[in-house]
């Protein structure tokens, strides 16, 4: 199993090397908690697919990969990408920051993330986001709300973005139930509605969601699974 935890994370940090969608940090949910890595140790998240239904189209984003460092003072080092398997072309890159300056029961901090160019045309971006986790165990709930600004598309985009996740701890069971919605460019509220679980299996995770939409404006279904796992640097 050692070798699985390690091979995880070498496949996500080759990759990340080479190349990151809107800000995913805790997958399956679009929300992410405020907490971060600990000390000088890595975190790998390998997205094996995820499938997004819109319209009777469908898109296949395949690899997925989220690799954090923790450092001291609840910093953590945060990048993502994705590669957008039926454009034959990278979907995403970012890298960031997430800081949680207050950590107790109640936690809260910020993720700030810069958009990094992904084609030829060039174009960057950023997201800035707070974030909220309370702890009433077994629950947890995750609470986010920010702002982005994305050069990268034709069309400049800039909006806000928001989402509440609430977690049940269960053994090594972790079903999660998540409210997400943006806005773009002033347009119609995109909202979304998902359910997620994240299983313990020694080392590494599995962890798979689905989110419907729950408007027009909204994609009609996203599905995904991944792998993640942690590896101590010392």
């Amino acid at each position: 199993m050692r070798l699985t935890t390690i091979a995880a994370i070498v496949i996500s940090c080759g990759i990340t090397l080479g190349v990151p969608n809107e800000a995913l940090g805790f997958p399956p949910y679009r929300s992410t908690d405020a907490e971060t890595a600990d000390p000088w140790t890595l975190e790998g998240r390998l997205g094996l697919v995820r499938v997004r239904r819109d319209q009777s189209e469908n898109v296949y984003v395949s690899p997925l990969w989220r690799v954090n460092l923790g450092l001291p003072y609840r910093l953590e080092l945060v990048t993502e990408g994705e590669w957008n398997a039926t454009a034959e072309r990278l979907g995403d890159a970012a890298v960031g920051t997430k800081w949680v300056p207050f950590f107790s029961t109640f936690s809260i901090g910020v993720e700030a993330l810069a958009l990094l160019p992904i084609s030829s045309e060039g174009g960057a971006g950023t997201e800035v986001q707070l974030i909220a986790t309370q702890r009433w165990e077994p629950i947890l709930l995750h609470l986010n709300g920010g702002g982005f600004y994305d050069a990268r598309p034709a069309k400049v985009e800039k909006g806000w973005r928001g989402s509440l996740l609430a977690e049940v701890t269960l053994g090594r069971w972790r079903p999660g139930l998540e409210l997400f919605a943006k806005q773009v460019n002033g347009g119609a509220v995109e909202p979304l509605g998902g359910a997620g679980v994240i299983v313990k299996l020694g080392p590494i995770d599995l962890r798979t969601g689905v989110h419907v939409g729950l408007a027009e404006a909204s994609a009609d279904v996203t599905a995904s699974f991944w792998i993640a796992s942690k590896l101590p640097l010392r």
